[in-house]
């Protein structure tokens, strides 16, 4: 297969062209992971079609303003609402409950956010061509004729510089800038015979019911967080003490999804300062604290 880099003037775009009906990473994704279904929320950042252009234009990266991740790690700092300022008692915090409450009939008010900007995957050997490194940022900004000091370009370093940080104590992660590069981290942690889930529910804040049995998936994961990027970035991290779930939600109108629960079992060597601890009204390691995963991001389990 060929791959063709061609600069546009206006806007540095990126025009991939692929000789083949499966496109390269989904040709990878078959090829390691044959008994895996690919969850709809990475087959939606594949790009469909014999040739496909894959677009760096002023939409796209004015986008990154407008992408809606209002997640961050329970253990690290607490969810964000809108940006950067905790809410005690706002639908994100609202969001974490106690593992004694994953059971049929609970009832939640829970925030889901949208899918991402949209930004699609590039195949790996274009984003390695590509730098993704903090130090390289004029040089990246540039590319993507992104101005200096603008949003954008705020947005971009510090998620490159996040995925800089080293991980917290027990933690192992990495930013995938390819799904080929995702696939190599997953199984690299947990082998081949894994299964790749996701939650997929409508965005906004609801009340729901869970709606039927929950079911544990695994107590060994790899969690993928989308990033704000212009392309497809997923930070990833293998964790331990949780335990996955898959949960059957039903809303007020009886419309009926899924979301994934990750449920920390050993929270003793958290902050006591953390809100949640606050709203949840409990100590640390006194109680499994857990958490739908928003939508577009992606949990392996072994099988």
């Amino acid at each position: 297969m060929e791959f063709h880099l061609l600069p546009i003037f206006t806007f540095l775009c990126l025009v991939l062209v692929v000789s083949h009906a499966s496109l390269p990473s989904e040709v990878y994704w078959q090829t390691v992971l044959p008994n895996t279904p690919m969850p709809k929320a990475l087959r939606d950042l594949l790009q469909p079609g014999k040739s496909t252009s894959v677009s760096f234009s002023k939409e796209r990266i004015d986008a990154l303003t407008k992408f809606d991740t209002r997640f961050t790690y329970p253990d690290k700092v607490i969810y964000t609402y809108p940006e950067e300022q905790p809410q005690q008692d706002g639908p994100i915090l609202d969001s974490y409950f106690l593992g004694r409450e994953l059971h049929t009939g609970t009832k939640m008010k829970l925030y889901f956010t949208k899918i991402a900007n949209g930004a699609t995957f590039l195949p790996r050997e274009v984003a390695e061509s590509i730098p993704f490194s903090s130090t390289k940022l004029p040089d990246i900004l540039n590319r993507f004729a992104v101005k200096p000091k603008s949003a954008e370009a705020q947005i971009m370093e510090k998620t490159m510089k996040e995925c800089e940080e080293p991980g917290i104590e027990g933690e192992t992660k990495y930013c995938a800038t390819s799904l080929e590069s995702l696939i190599d981290f997953t199984t690299l942690e947990l082998g081949k015979n894994v299964q790749a889930i996701s939650t997929e529910v409508d965005a906004g804040i609801q009340e729901y019911k869970i709606g039927g049995a929950v079911k544990m998936v695994g107590e060994e994961a790899v969690v993928c967080h989308k990033q704000k990027y212009v392309y497809a970035v997923f930070y990833c991290h293998a964790t331990q003490g949780t335990k996955t779930y898959m949960v059957p939600l039903v809303d007020v109108n009886g419309k009926k999804s899924k979301a994934v629960a990750i449920c920390h079992t050993d929270t003793s060597n958290w902050s006591p300062e953390l809100l949640v601890f606050q709203v949840l009204k409990v100590k640390p390691g006194r109680a499994p604290i857990c958490h739908f995963l928003p939508n577009g991001n992606i949990v392996w389990v072994s099988n």
